[in-house]
């Protein structure tokens, strides 16, 4: 909305310097992180007057006592996170279809998660929304953004080009009904898989936030040279027009981000809770399509997808070995995989701090894509 001020000018000259994405990037982080900030007490402090923090009663984490000091730690602190990042984007971001759709997809899996959490915490109902329902939400609030991009004259073509790290050409071009119909197969399940992921990475004190802050910065350095015709064809990545104003949104993750891990961080004062995984994931997931960068999602977000295959593997290796020998094995003492070290005997804190070394290694992996092609 502010960005609209650039067009006054010629009454305060200082005001064109909104028309550059750089500087409205910077005053989304501040803005974020002051909105984050300005709340973070009082929404901290009404979760607790209502109860609403988990109650670990069927504790799932064996020895690892730690996990009973969070017992009514309040949850539902993805609310920070939403307000933060709408707010800011709302104040800075130039809208354009590509803005409307992202906030689109944040805002109505914030309303799911939020759903979720209210049922697990207040209704004392420890599966919260059925998987059923959970999966009609996803699969309506893709269907409906999907159809929006592929719409819309501006953004029909584009979405519909594949692009993978390396190949400075898109290796396909999903069109007609049945390249929509994968193509919306491969949202729901980036939109999905990434929000699960970050749910159950967020298992520790400020896990998940932090690493979350790690890809917010590298797809905002990606919306905006997609968004730039010079830096898109000297990086031999695909131009997508508007996409810049998605570095916007970037930037307000990103604070938001950073005053919520104020309050995340060890001992945490605050869960982000579904609220927060299920939004930011099926933003991250839908911003990685707009940007023609999906499948380097996987790269930068390798702490994410390590943390889901280690469920999965877990899972999957007990069932098999149950099958076969009638006695399940586990690969890992404990799956999501951080707390197999924790049973190893790694502090939280050590474990918190190893992954965001990590997550910053696969962000810096991700970025060196771009130029490898």
């Amino acid at each position: 909305m502010l960005s609209y001020l650039a067009g006054f000018d010629e009454v305060f000259g200082p005001l064109r310097l909104l028309r550059f994405i750089t500087l409205r990037t910077l005053l989304a982080t501040g803005t974020a992180a002051a909105i984050g900030f300005l709340i973070a007490p009082w929404l901290i402090a009404r979760l607790r007057e209502l109860k609403f923090g988990h109650r670990y009663d069927d504790d799932r984490t064996g020895d690892l006592a730690q996990r009973f000091d969070k017992k009514h730690t309040p949850t539902m602190g993805g609310l920070l996170i939403f307000f933060a990042v709408f707010g800011s984007t709302f104040l800075w971001a130039r809208p354009n279809i590509w803005v409307v759709v992202s906030m689109f997809v944040f805002a109505a899996l914030a309303a799911v998660g939020l759903r979720d959490d209210y049922l697990k915490v207040v209704r004392q109902n420890r599966a919260g929304i059925s998987s059923w329902e959970k999966i009609l939400w996803q699969t309506l609030i893709t269907l409906v953004a999907l159809v929006a991009l592929l719409w819309y004259p501006g953004t029909s073509l584009k979405i519909r080009e594949l692009w993978v790290p390396f190949v400075k050409e898109p290796v396909l071009l999903l069109g007609g009904a049945a390249g929509a119909i994968a193509l919306f197969v491969m949202v729901y399940f980036w939109i999905v898989g990434f929000s699960n992921a970050i749910n159950l990475t967020d298992g520790l004190d400020g896990l998940a936030i932090g690493c979350t802050i790690t890809v917010a910065l590298v797809y905002g350095l990606m919306a905006y040279a997609a968004g730039n015709t010079r830096i898109a064809d000297y990086l031999l990545i695909s131009f997508v027009p508007g996409t810049g104003e998605l570095a916007v949104i970037c930037g307000a993750l990103v604070g938001a981000g950073l005053a919520f891990l104020w309050y995340n961080s060890y001992p945490a004062e605050v869960f982000m809770g579904d609220t927060g995984s299920l939004a930011i994931g099926g933003l991250v997931g839908v911003l990685a399509f707009m940007v023609q960068q999906p499948l380097t999602l996987v790269i930068v977000g390798g702490v994410f997808v390590w943390e889901a295959l280690s469920v999965i593997l877990q899972v999957g290796w007990f069932k098999f070995t149950r099958a076969r020998t009638g006695e399940g094995r586990r690969l890992f003492l404990m799956a999501p995989i951080h707390h197999h070290f924790q049973k190893r005997g790694w502090p939280e804190t050590k474990v918190v701090l190893r992954f965001w070394i990590l997550s910053l290694i696969c962000a810096l992996a991700g970025l060196g894509t771009l130029k490898l092609r």
